[in-house]
């Protein structure tokens, strides 16, 4: 503990904490510009889209994209940290001080726990937040023509079967988990399953007892088009069994996945994804711990002993591997062949074990 607290072990942790952030903002930084690009090419024949609108729509979204990424932002800035640490001897005059790779790595692995657990409690649901607002912006950009304008193909389905027949909903996206949709494309069936009309319009909200629409236009077979400014369609759903339609659990917040949980058992629902999601949150700042031993398994080796890029290319392709695992095992979740704490704490362990090996052969074997 004295390691994590005096001078060289803050030191140590400084070092790490910098060049995991300096990985973090650029990445950052990278994709914003992918996704502003994108976004230009997609805008480029809306008048009322502004440049400023673009960047903002694509710097809120960009959040929820990188926490993702954030296993590998750790693992990068560790590997970076410590082969600079290398390179400029300072773990040589360490070693030489008497200090083992335990020691000059217990304040990487404290400051990946602390950096963790503020991604769980504040940066999840930040993002979250960004990525409502994101879509709402969005919405804006796309949204001002009936039919939404660009629409995502796949989008959202449901199907709402009522005594007069049965509509099909698409909508290209999805605000407050399913409560406001834009972009949407409507198909009516009689009773007969015989097609009545396509109903193209602008956003939805679903109130009280019906779904009210903004911006309709209606294609019947025999009539022209129709405008209308809104239109009503009752509805039996309520908040619970859209948000269980709509929403998927990255875009709920740490601090809502309980109550999330909770709604969706008691209305029935299959909460596998809720509970996973739930558990990976909690399992984030050992996960980012985990990095920091597979990193350190393979930079701590010294310039002059050579072989340092296999070493780096060797923990490069762990890192990919525990994520294939974490994507399978997340896979095998949702399918409900895995219990969600398995599920979610399996690539913890797998990969803590693979570097305390490592690093116990290196330093004791």
């Amino acid at each position: 503990m004295s390691m994590i607290t005096n001078t060289l072990g803050r030191y140590f942790a400084g070092r790490f904490v910098i060049s995991a952030l300096g990985v973090f903002a650029s990445i950052f930084v990278l994709l914003v510009l992918v996704d502003y690009i994108e976004m230009v090419r997609k805008t480029s024949g809306l008048v009322t889209a502004s440049a400023i609108m673009v960047a903002e729509t694509s710097l809120f979204r960009v959040p929820q994209l990188l926490e993702k990424m954030m296993p590998f932002c750790i693992l990068i800035g560790a590997m970076t940290c410590y082969l600079a640490l290398s390179r400029r001897l300072e773990l040589v005059v360490a070693r030489a001080a008497g200090v083992s790779a335990w020691q000059f790595i217990a304040p990487a692995l404290a400051s990946a726990v602390a950096l963790g657990a503020l991604a769980t409690v504040a940066y999840n649901p930040m993002s979250a937040n960004l990525s409502e607002v994101s879509k709402r912006m969005e919405a804006e950009l796309f949204g001002n023509t009936p039919g939404g304008g660009i629409q995502d193909a796949s989008g959202f389905w449901i199907n709402q079967v009522a005594s007069d027949g049965q509509v099909i909903i698409n909508a290209a996206r999805s605000e407050q988990q399913g409560i406001r949709l834009t972009g949407l494309t409507l198909f009516r069936f009689d009773t007969r399953n015989q097609f009545k009309e396509r109903i193209e319009a602008r956003q939805a909200t679903l109130e009280e007892g019906q779904w009210l629409f903004k911006s309709v236009r209606r294609y019947a077979i025999d009539s022209p088009p129709v405008d209308q400014a809104s239109w009503a369609l009752p509805t039996e759903l309520t908040p619970a069994q859209v948000r269980n339609s709509f929403s998927t659990p990255e875009t709920v917040s740490f601090w809502q996945l309980p109550t999330y949980i909770r709604s969706s058992e008691s209305s029935g629902f299959a909460t596998a994804g809720y509970r996973l999601q739930y558990q990976k949150l909690l399992a984030q700042p050992f996960l980012l711990a985990a990095m920091v031993m597979l990193a350190a398994s393979v930079s701590l080796r010294f310039f002059r002993f050579g072989g340092v890029q296999k070493m780096v290319l060797s923990g490069v392709g762990a890192g990919f591997l525990l994520y294939v695992l974490s994507k399978v095992t997340e896979d095998l979740s949702k399918a409900e062949l895995m219990h969600p704490i398995a599920a979610a704490w399996l690539p913890v362990v797998v990969g803590g074990l693979t570097g305390f090996m490592a690093l116990l052969y290196q330093e004791d074997g």
